[in-house]
């Protein structure tokens, strides 16, 4: 069945049509081509604009790291560099052996000199790598190679927490499913967020998640306590996020002095305890600005913010937007059916 889409945007007159490059090898992951790919795709039939093409070291059948078979339509000898609007370089585990393919990392140099800006989903940051187009930039990839990036490329910034980060030209995003977030914002970029906005319902996605929201989770931020009484003060927190968890409270929870436990906290799970404590109670108010229609005053109260304007700090220091926009974005259907009651937020 063929989509047909519920709404056209007016073309802009006279735009050049963009041409989109997505980089893929043997090996690579197909969700990082495919996600971006459909974005684009969606995009172009709604407002226009977007000329799409595949290119692999070859063309013809390229197969994904599941086994997948994907059809490359051209081969980096087959297109010009110098005509690219916007490379995506995919990534997956086939990438270590494809930038050892002087062609390719050669082809992709080429294509980062010239075109507008030049993109990676996950470990396709270390093909721009090896094109020597991340030296002194800020990047982000998946955070389960981040130490690798680090290791080999000591020229390159890496922050794994942000989904994704532009710098100048260079944009780059965390794995898998953030690619589709990154094609977003290069639409949003181009078109502008109505564009956007109407792709990701068209698509039955959530908003485009800002892309300094943390790609990670309890679960993937915090190391496992290696003692039960750490473990025991770990449990506290999680099981009421807004309680006291001051060094005092924590430390009678693991039956430890305080000065003990801080020591201790610290070197199992690497980070002081105030500082889990906060990202835990960041991580309750997401959860029930996008669940609930609880007021955000409730909400920080809750919480363990004390008050919307502390939540509002908090929130755009750990995820770089208000309370209110990551409820716009990110409530779930029930939520949305009815309004939250008035919210008095401070913006």
């Amino acid at each position: 069945m063929s989509w047909t889409p519920s709404h056209r945007f007016p073309e802009s007159g006279g735009v050049k049509e963009r041409t989109v490059v997505f980089v893929i090898y043997e090996g690579f992951q197909p969700l990082d081509l495919v996600g971006p790919h459909e974005v684009f795709h969606h995009a172009g039939r709604l407002a226009g604009g977007y000329r799409c093409q595949v290119v692999a070291p070859r063309s013809g059948p390229v197969q994904a790291a599941s086994g997948l078979p994907v059809h490359a339509g051209y081969g980096v000898d087959e297109v010009d560099p110098r005509s690219v609007d916007t490379v995506v370089v995919a990534g997956g585990q086939g990438v270590d052996q494809a930038r050892l393919d002087a062609r390719l990392t050669g082809w992709i140099r080429e294509a980062g000199a010239s075109a507008r800006r030049v993109t990676s989903v996950c470990s396709g940051a270390f093909l721009l790598a090896a094109a020597g187009l991340l030296d002194g930039r800020r990047v982000t990839t998946h955070w389960a190679r981040e130490q690798q990036l680090i290791r080999e490329h000591p020229a390159v910034e890496v922050d794994c927490e942000p989904i994704f980060i532009r710098d100048g030209p260079v944009w780059t995003s965390a794995g898998v499913t953030a690619g589709m977030d990154l094609a977003l914002a290069l639409v949003e970029d181009d078109l502008g967020r109505e564009v956007a906005r109407a792709v990701a319902r068209e698509m039955v996605m959530f908003l485009r998640r800002p892309g300094g929201q943390s790609q990670f989770s309890v679960a993937l931020w915090s190391k496992e306590p290696a003692t039960d009484p750490v473990r025991a003060a770990v449990s506290a927190v999680h099981a009421d996020p807004g309680a006291r968890h001051g060094i005092a409270d924590l430390a009678q929870n693991a039956r430890l002095s305080p000065r003990h436990l801080q020591r201790r906290f610290t070197a199992e799970l690497g980070m002081p305890p105030a500082a889990y404590v906060e990202r835990v109670r960041v991580e309750a108010a997401q959860h029930a600005l996008a669940d609930s229609r609880d007021t955000i005053d409730a909400i920080a109260l809750r919480c363990g913010f004390g008050s919307a304007e502390t939540l509002r700090r908090t929130f755009h220091r750990h995820l770089g937007i208000a309370p209110s926009e990551y409820r716009a974005r990110f409530r779930s259907t029930t939520a949305a059916h009815a309004e939250p009651q008035q919210e008095q937020e401070r913006s």
